[in-house]
């Protein structure tokens, strides 16, 4: 129909334990699916703490914060893209909208305006991709509802990280959160630990949608180049393992997933949780 004419998908990267690799798969995923020709916006939403323009070696002049001055000072003729840092190699690009440089906007960042923020992302992108913060905050349940995908991640190195994947996955049941759209993946799964696979589906009560490898030594070196692993010649293993997640994250030729992605929540979490209707 003539009156939407794009509306981009949101694939946000979750978790409820630190350092599990967000950051590094959001990154690839932003520029796995630019390379495959779509229009992308990364946005990241760790606030506080976010390491999306460390990653990439960027230096942006406008951050999130901007967006949210313009939107106060425009309302709806605020523009984002003005606030958006490219990122580009080898003839592929795409776009950054940064967490704040300043830790007291970060603390003034509000929902409601980023939530506006993303929706006018969606007519300009075919794909916006987002990192989240480890927590269950208002501002993290917000995006969690109008999200196409989430890719909920997590490593199982010792007992307590499990824990709060199933501490994760067991709040998102109770909130009646829409199964179809979760994508629980494993991070650094050779890496050396006592607890055997078996176990650990037991404890979560669910198997593990796609494992990524674990290869420090490509993924530093990913890093310290600012070059993702899917635009690199290094580290084979752990970048085609990253490309086939966002084959399957984004339903790219899987046809037994759902075409569109776009399942709907009965009221969404932020509504339900909240108990704002």
């Amino acid at each position: 129909m003539a009156e939407i004419e794009q509306n981009g998908a949101i694939v946000t990267l979750f978790s409820t334990a630190s350092a599990v690799g967000k950051t590094l798969v959001g990154t690839n995923l932003a520029a796995e699916l630019a390379r495959g020709g779509y229009r992308v916006c990364l946005l990241d939403l760790d606030l506080q703490f976010g390491d999306v323009c460390n990653y990439l070696q960027l230096m942006p002049e406008s951050t999130i914060a901007d967006a949210q001055q313009a939107f106060a000072v425009e309302g709806d003729h605020a523009r984002v893209e003005a606030c958006l840092t490219p990122y580009e190699r080898d003839g592929i690009i795409f776009y950054v909208l940064a967490n704040p440089s300043l830790l007291e906007e970060a603390y003034n960042i509000k929902p409601d305006t980023v939530k506006r923020i993303v929706q006018q992302l969606q007519t300009m992108f075919n794909y916006i991709v987002i990192d989240t913060s480890s927590m269950f905050s208002v501002l993290n349940l917000s995006m969690l509802d109008i999200s196409t995908v989430v890719v909920f991640l997590g490593i199982v190195d010792f007992l307590p990280t499990i824990k709060n994947m199933k501490s994760g996955i067991d709040t998102l049941k109770k909130l009646n959160y829409d199964r179809n759209k979760l994508r629980i993946v494993l991070n650094r799964s050779n890496a050396r630990t006592r607890i055997p696979m078996d176990e650990v589906t037991g404890i979560l009560g669910e198997t593990f949608y796609h494992i990524l490898p674990n290869d420090f030594q490509a993924a530093n070196a990913s890093i310290k180049s600012g070059v993702p692993l899917v635009l690199s010649q290094g580290g084979d293993g752990l970048g085609l393992a990253l490309r086939e997640l966002v084959r399957r994250s984004t339903n790219q030729h899987y046809e037994e997933e759902p075409a569109d992605g776009n399942e709907k929540n009965s009221g969404g979490l932020f509504h339900r949780l909240f108990g704002k209707g």
